[in-house]
């Protein structure tokens, strides 16, 4: 099995994570297949090199935008063709339906090769509030539209993005398809020369994504202001870096609750199981997701999440842990349920983790792709 993967951005080596969920699923399939990455944007150059066993041949498109995005795309379609003329691949898979998908459907179509598409971003959303989605840009939906179009198979990763997908493409060719959590990582118990991580507060919330608008931290510190006067020794830790840093910091302020509230920064993500565990409860208020990765992280480490009805949260555990999004009040009263009892925040912890053991991990991600990869090769 030759397969090509086009994505936005791969690691520029095996210490550079970049989308770590990629990597550690790019390193399992290329354990029974020839792996080959083209990345559009990341690294910034055009140098092919290896990691591990993976090929990887980086467009260098950067932060490229406007008419010269055509140039990055012709550019990505010459050079699938040329390793394809070099010797050929069986399957396109295209992580992210705009860019990404566009190239594997059109070459896929030209070359006469599968071409599998994965939704894994804002690619059908518009939140113009915020400028977030790929449906904002005419360009986009024009690229999304023949990806999903032409594409062999469509895979999703929640119920939530399959509804949201189900209008572009045949339900027979819609498949929900999560990529899996690296259970060696993410796991309950810390390996021996796992440095241990205390977070201050009782109950200690965690929140693990980017510090931009579509992550919603708004309406977190809004709900967590709301509880407060409950739980009053509780404290929220915020991971990640971004550009609302600074006014999330002075929101703190002016709602009162800056004593309740750390904010830690980008944490390298070998050491995000440690944190994980040390939390009593973790929490997203997202405006949308299309898996949530850090979901199925913070539950393979045993850690049940409380949030907003998008991406895989409402698949995995009961209605009370899940709020609409932008609804404070429904956070807080969300999160005042599920920490309210003890026994009650047990059973979801084991819950989250019963349910990555049985539908998440990257193996059986990894053994439902090659076993797809294979079914579309023979056709």
């Amino acid at each position: 099995m030759r397969l090509a993967i086009l994505i936005p951005g791969f690691s520029a080596g095996p210490d550079d994570w970049c989308i770590p969920a990629q990597l550690s699923l790019a390193r399992r399939l290329s354990a029974e297949a020839e792996v080959h990455v083209f990345p559009l944007r990341y690294p910034h150059h055009r140098q092919p090199y290896q990691v591990e066993r993976i090929t990887v041949h980086p467009l260098g498109g950067g932060e490229t935008r406007g008419a010269a995005r055509l140039a990055l795309l012709t550019r990505a379609m010459a050079a699938v063709m040329r390793e394809h003329r070099r010797r050929p691949f069986d399957v396109l898979h295209a992580m992210w339906a705009d860019e990404p998908g566009f190239v594997a459907a059109l070459v896929g179509g030209w070359l006469g090769i599968p071409t599998v598409v994965s939704l894994l971003g804002g690619e059908l959303v518009a939140l113009a509030d915020i400028g977030y989605g790929g449906q904002l840009s005419l360009l986009n939906r024009g690229l999304v539209r023949v990806a999903l179009r032409r594409a062999a198979r469509v895979l999703v990763g929640s119920a939530y993005l399959r509804r949201l997908a189900a209008p572009y493409t045949p339900s027979e060719r819609l498949i929900c398809l999560p990529i899996g959590v690296n259970t060696d990582l993410f796991r309950p118990t810390p390996r021996s020369d796992e440095p241990a991580v205390h977070l201050r507060g009782a109950p200690a919330l965690l929140h693990a994504a980017s510090l931009t608008p579509v992550k919603d931290q708004t309406t977190l510190l809004r709900a967590v202001a709301r509880i407060v006067p409950e739980f009053p020794t509780l404290h929220l830790h915020l991971l990640g870096g971004g550009p609302l840093d600074r006014p999330l910091q002075a929101m703190t302020q002016s709602l009162g609750i800056h004593n309740h509230v750390t904010f830690h920064g980008s944490i390298a993500h070998a050491a995000m199981p440690a944190y994980y565990r040390a939390a009593d409860l973790c929490v997203l208020a997202s405006r949308h997701e299309g898996q949530e990765f850090a979901t199925l992280e913070a539950a393979a480490c045993g850690r049940a999440t409380v949030g907003t009805a998008v991406g895989l949260l409402p698949d995995l555990l009961p209605a009370p842990c899940v709020a609409r999004p932008g609804d404070d009040e429904g956070l807080s009263a969300a999160l005042r349920w599920a920490l309210a009892d003890p026994a009650r925040l047990a059973h979801l912890h084991a819950t989250a983790r019963d349910v990555v053991l049985k539908s998440y991990t990257l193996e059986q991600s990894v053994a439902n792709l090659h076993a797809l990869y294979h079914q579309l090769s023979r056709t």
